[in-house]
């Protein structure tokens, strides 16, 4: 065989590209901690990071439960009303992933004696991480060690790992050490702001306990005072007597397994996990429920935890799958992308979906506006439950933002920027407080739920509180002007790099859509309304707000300025700007790039998007080409919403290029930070991309609209979606385009404008190719990757942030 390089050089592709898997052919040192995030496995309540069985080497072990946070000081240079004194952190729970080896007294690290193959999968129909080594240990005796680890999608509190050791030429002393470690060291991931605020030994213990093959540890938080439990159980099996010891300290449980295996003999062992934790329940109510958990566990059995997997997936494929041919790393990436933002919010019942899902801890594990805007349109036409329960949670924690708003001298809610309980966590209030258009986004998300599901109940019990409480804070955060016009001033839209402006384009439009869907809503429910103190006149000013939005537009250069003014600022210098100082928010300070016309992130085009029903065709034409211009995309949000509008502007090629690269950020590590957690909304771009901007998919108000145009570079797109009790299937190919009904009763769809009614009976329409427009320019040196490469061509490797 020959023999892995595990090398500390980063060179050439790391996974094979396979339709259904993501393949680690061998071991690279340097993409450990990236290959940890790529190989998570979670179920929006539980996540494991892809550790390493033996837990290390490592680069980042990580252990997360949805939501379980510590508190941390904010330090403020100055003092200032309203900026929030106290953080979030989301903390490496209690690690059961650890199954340590030891061949004739020597430890199984990869790091020493000689690893002859290695190889490690994520299989995403059968939801498992398997992994498969063959090693000789430094006395020379070798071994093969086979492992396969679930995160149940079924059982929420439950983890399975199935390991087995074989001994290979000569007999063989094996000890298997299956262990509970609570308060692991954690490396130091830098100076760079947008990684985790990293604690050190968060948890106190607080219980801990053996019995038989089981162990229970209870801990809690020093400063939220949350508290957790976490309890393993095995079944094993060798062909020779075992020895066996159990033991738990504070912060360790450990099964220790001894026999001896002759050359072809195994060593297996089943090990389940439990978690569960509460900010209100008693220990013993937490033991019990952990007790519980794995008792179901053992009760299913590993074979039975696997069909239960498969099953699950398969259900989930079947009204989610998308098919991409001629472009195979798109297609494994559209896969691998969907399976892990099912992960993220399968299972998070009435929790967040952080914006690492539970992959790591970037960004301290907090949720965004990515979530609303950009993850839970994917999850709404392909698992709708999971977008049901993450509004809900949003529901919860309407108090706490009523509170925020309160303290803003607001009406309504103001929603934090970034949270994981539900108070505000953003230190910097201009990107975070000012960013007022959250609220919106997550009304837009409540909106297109219910247009996607007809949930009347989820409308009365969730939905209508939420966008009534929006709306209000709009009616109070904007005024009419003495001309009667309606502003809103004093706000940051989506690109950070234009901070505290007046009328941003996206924030009013999307405001607008919130005032007037509130509105509506309380007309089709007005006992509900009349609970929640919603007036004929207020109801009525809300639709006048609307009415009479301001949208700034400059008459000279035929574009929307992304805010009052912005158009007449001066153009950032991006021929002077070096490759090395983006991102330019580490780079450069914060009051130059607010007064020039540089952006870090589709804002105006995201309008373009989600409010593409306002704008004409050449409107849209002219603004995409003027602000590809001068977008620098220095967040991983921008390249899907560029790719959408790209697509719908017949830019097919430009649109290709945009989907590269927010479908393969994490795959490729384009912004190298993938160690810290994938990217969860710009792995949702990938769908976006192909549905939204290749498909043409827009849905709004009982209308589903597919406008398909395939690039060079993909023969044919087939997607499914879920839409008011149907299951669809569009199958897309250079020329034509067929629709199915793959269950339910039916609906009418539009194909380029021409209604038609979906029944039984597929139906086919004629795509009518266009003449391709002259390409935008982009900013010197930020081109999005060519995904149609000249072979020849010197610079088809070059590095994309």
């Amino acid at each position: 065989m020959t023999e892995p390089d595990i090398r500390s050089e980063t060179t050439g592709p790391h996974y094979l590209v396979e339709p259904w898997c993501v393949r680690e052919p061998e071991l690279r040192l340097d993409r450990l901690a990236q290959s940890e995030s790529v190989f998570a496995l979670s179920n929006g309540h539980l996540g494991l990071r892809g550790n390493l069985d033996e837990g290390e080497p490592h680069g980042l072990p990580g252990t997360y439960l949805n939501s379980f946070y510590e508190r941390r000081p904010l330090p403020q240079a100055e003092a200032a009303y309203g900026v929030p004194e106290t953080g979030q952190t989301v903390i490496n729970v209690t690690n059961g992933k650890v199954i340590r080896l030891l061949v004739d007294d020597e430890p199984f690290d990869v790091r020493y004696g000689r690893l002859h193959f290695h190889e490690r999968v994520l299989d995403m129909r059968a939801g498992t991480l398997s992994r498969d080594v063959e090693w000789t240990s430094p006395a020379g005796r070798r071994v093969k060690v086979t492992s396969t680890r679930l995160v149940s999608l079924t059982q929420r509190a439950v983890a399975a790992i199935c390991y087995e050791v074989e001994a290979v030429d000569d007999p063989v002393r094996i000890v298997l050490q299956s262990e509970l470690v609570a308060n692991e060291a954690l490396p130091d991931l830098g100076k760079d702001p947008r990684t985790s605020a990293m604690l050190e030994t968060p948890l106190l213990s607080e219980d801990h306990m053996s019995n038989g093959h089981r162990v229970v540890l209870v801990h809690r938080t020093r400063e939220s005072g949350l508290r957790m439990a976490a309890g393993m159980s095995h079944e094993f099996d060798c062909p020779d007597e075992a020895d066996h010891a159990l033991e738990s300290l504070p912060d360790i449980g450990r099964l220790t397994i001894a026999t001896r295996l002759k050359p072809g003999q195994k060593l297996r062992i089943v090990k389940y996990l439990a978690y569960g934790w509460s900010s209100q329940r008693s220990r013993s109510a937490l033991n019990d429920q952990v007790v519980g958990a794995l008792a179901a566990a053992r009760q299913t059995g590993w074979d039975g935890l696997l069909t239960e997997q498969r099953e699950f997936l398969d259900d989930f494929w079947e009204g989610a799958d998308v098919e991409v041919d001629g472009d195979a790393e798109v297609q494994q990436a559209v896969r691998f992308a969907l399976f892990h933002i099912l992960q993220a919010g399968a299972r998070a019942e009435r929790r967040m979906i952080p914006a690492k899902g539970l992959t790591g801890p970037g960004y301290d594990g907090h949720t965004f506006w990515d979530t609303e805007t950009f993850v839970m349109p994917v999850l709404t036409y392909t698992y709708p439950d999971a977008v049901a329960d993450a509004l809900g949670w949003r529901h919860m924690t309407l108090p706490l933002a009523k509170e925020r708003a309160g303290q803003l001298g607001l009406p309504g809610v103001a929603f934090p920027w970034r949270t994981i309980r539900g108070q505000e966590c953003s230190g910097y209030w201009p990107a975070g407080t000012a960013a007022f258009h959250i609220n919106a986004d997550i009304a837009d998300a409540v909106v297109r739920y219910l247009d996607a599901t007809l949930d009347e109940q989820f409308e009365r019990e969730v939905g209508l509180e939420i966008l009534v409480e929006t709306a209000r804070l709009w009616r109070g955060l904007g005024h009419h002007d003495v001309e009667g016009v309606f502003r809103i001033d004093g706000v940051t839209g989506p690109d950070e790099y234009t901070a505290i402006v007046d009328n941003n384009v996206y924030t009013n439009l999307m405001a607008r859509r919130n005032l007037i869907e509130a509105a509506d809503t309380a007309m089709r429910n007005p006992d509900v309304a009349d609970r929640l103190g919603v007036s004929t006149e207020e109801a009525a000013s809300w639709r006048d707000a609307a009415e009479r939005m301001r949208i700034p537009y400059d008459e000279r250069l035929g574009v929307h300025p992304q805010c009052d003014g912005f158009t007449n600022h001066a153009r950032w210098d991006f021929a002077a700007t070096k490759p090395d100082q983006y991102p330019l928010l580490l780079n450069v300070p914060y009051f130059d790039l607010y007064r020039k016309q540089v952006v870090k992130q589709a804002d105006t085009v995201l309008a373009l998007h989600l409010c593409g029903e306002l704008f004409t065709a050449e409107e849209k034409a002219r603004d995409f080409a003027y602000y590809e211009g001068l977008t620098v995309r220095d967040s991983s949000l921008s390249a899907q919403t560029q790719a959408v509008i790209a697509a719908e502007c017949g830019h097919l090629e430009l649109a290709h290029d945009y989907l590269g690269e927010t479908a393969l950020m994490d795959l490729h590590d384009l912004n190298r930070n993938t160690r810290d957690g994938l990217h969860i909304a710009s792995l949702a771009g990938a769908w976006t991309a192909l549905v939204a901007g290749f498909g043409g998919m827009r849905a709004r108000r009982g209308e589903l609209r597919f406008a398909p145009r395939l690039p060079g570079g993909i023969s044919r797109l087939a997607f499914r979606m879920r839409y008011r009790d149907n299951l669809i299937k569009v199958t897309v190919t250079g020329d034509h385009a067929l629709y199915e009904l793959l269950d339910g009763p039916g609906l009418v769809l539009a194909h380029h404008g021409e209604e038609f009614q979906l029944e039984k009976d597929p139906v086919e329409r004629e795509i009518f190719q266009e003449p391709a427009p002259v390409p935008p320019c982009q900013p010197a040196g930020r081109e999005p990757l060519p995904r149609r490469i000249d072979p020849h061509d010197r610079n088809r490797h070059r590095r994309v942030r």
